[in-house]
């Protein structure tokens, strides 16, 4: 099975970091799925506006605020990736909880340092 990662908070603004993460995995040759507030097309991904029940995906990496991350909640979940990496300014340790108890990795990092530095 091929590693995928699923990017929650996708934008089509290519000074945003997560249209940088799409842009950065793609050319990592990881396969890259995107859910955002507008639908549109980063680096051959599209990024879609709807919970669609993406399987085996590996990586959810977020660029949502806390507070806008409670509704994929249940959703993240559903996906039972191994991890969930919260970038800069997403770290949540209510959602970290939730992750934990359902044996679901989480770690507080940053998407693009992770690629350049091949930990990812």
């Amino acid at each position: 099975m091929q590693q995928k990662t699923l990017v929650i908070g996708a934008s089509l603004n290519e000074n945003r970091y997560s249209n940088r993460a799409i842009k950065k995995l793609k050319a990592s040759k990881i396969d890259v799925v995107a859910i955002g507030l507008k639908k549109g097309i980063v680096a051959n991904v599209t990024i879609d506006t709807e919970k669609i029940a993406y399987e085996n995906i590996d990586t959810v990496t977020l660029y949502l605020n806390p507070k806008r991350q409670e509704e994929y909640y249940n959703y993240i979940m559903s996906l039972n990736p191994k991890r969930v990496i919260f970038n800069p300014g997403t770290e949540n340790v209510n959602f970290v909880k939730l992750l934990k108890e359902n044996h679901i990795e989480s770690e507080f990092a940053c998407t693009l340092v992770l690629l350049e530095t091949n930990q990812y």
